[in-house]
């Protein structure tokens, strides 16, 4: 199912600051969905949890797998949604080496919502 647009939500992110001295040069950035999805084609997905057996072993690999064969088909970027911070986000995907698969989005409860009204 393809849906044309997303909820106008605003996601915290950590982004790197080269002004920023030390060994944790990031600040938190609010990023908006338009920001992150407007005039591009986006794969989606969401998952439990970083670090989870099924998540780590099947769902995040899966996407990674398939990235080429996206590109194919004129997607820009796959996203993945979980509830686990961004720090935990970040460390999960440098654990899977998740080169392809966009992992910075986070604590969404609340703004995605199925056709039944369910968080998901």
């Amino acid at each position: 199912m393809q849906i044309p647009t997303v909820p106008n939500v605003t996601f915290k992110t950590r982004v790197r600051n080269d002004a920023i001295e030390g060994s944790n040069p990031f600040e938190w950035k609010d990023q908006t969905s338009d920001e992150v999805f407007k005039g591009k084609r986006v794969v989606l997905f969401a998952l439990p949890g970083a670090f989870t057996p099924t998540c780590s072993t099947r769902h995040l690999p899966r996407y990674e797998e398939l990235h080429d064969e996206f590109r194919a088909e004129g997607i820009d970027q796959i996203v993945c949604l979980s509830v686990n911070d961004a720090f935990v986000m970040y460390q999960w995907g440098k654990s899977q080496n998740a080169k392809n698969v966009l992992q910075h989005l986070k604590k969404l409860k609340n703004k995605y919502k199925n056709n039944r009204g369910k968080i998901i």
